[in-house]
């Protein structure tokens, strides 16, 4: 694998559901999300996930409970060929100020450390501000999903990447970074 890609979960690869996703059965794939997945790792990348799941702290799920969501994602990933080489996760609520919290760079710092590569440069996909600012913040190349999540409610704003890093859904941004090489 040559290169990695970061990836915001919720609103990226999965329908977000504006609570939070508490079972597998409510994981639902955003059409062609796992596919643009293996298609990127047909293509040498590796991916990662960071995502913000206060629910944790909130005490609405626990983190074995989160983990069988992962584990359900990442078997239907493997059937269409894909894999996810690390997930990072703040449990934290906005309250808790923390330091892994996008739009802080904890989760990209922790990805790095634990994949040992360096994320400068790299792109980082997410649909809310707090992601681009997140990669922007951390050297990553910010890539905005604008649908399946909070995408349309972020293009145009002062924190927006411009129109040319700005895609409809995950497929369409994996095949602009394949172009890209």
């Amino acid at each position: 694998m040559k290169d990695i890609v970061v990836l915001d979960r919720d609103g990226v690869i999965n329908v977000d559901l504006m609570t939070y996703v508490t079972r597998p059965e409510d994981f639902e794939p955003i059409k062609g999300s796992l596919d643009a997945i293996a298609l990127l790792n047909k293509n040498g990348y590796r991916i990662a996930i960071a995502t913000n799941q206060a629910c944790i702290e909130k005490e609405i799920i626990s983190d074995s409970d989160l983990s069988l969501v992962h584990d359900y994602m990442e078997d239907l990933l493997r059937k269409v060929g894909g894999k996810i080489d690390y997930i990072a996760y703040c449990p934290h609520s906005p309250e808790s100020f923390c330091k892994c919290r996008k739009p802080e760079v904890g989760l990209l710092k922790e990805i790095e450390d634990s994949l040992n590569i360096s994320l400068k440069d790299k792109y980082f996909i997410g649909d809310k501000e707090s992601d681009i600012l997140a990669g922007r913040n951390y050297g990553c190349v910010p890539l905005l999903i604008k649908k399946g999540g909070y995408g349309e409610k972020v293009v145009g704003t002062n924190n927006s990447p411009p129109p040319e890093n700005c895609f409809d859904d995950l497929m369409e941004a994996a095949k602009y970074i394949i172009n890209k090489q």
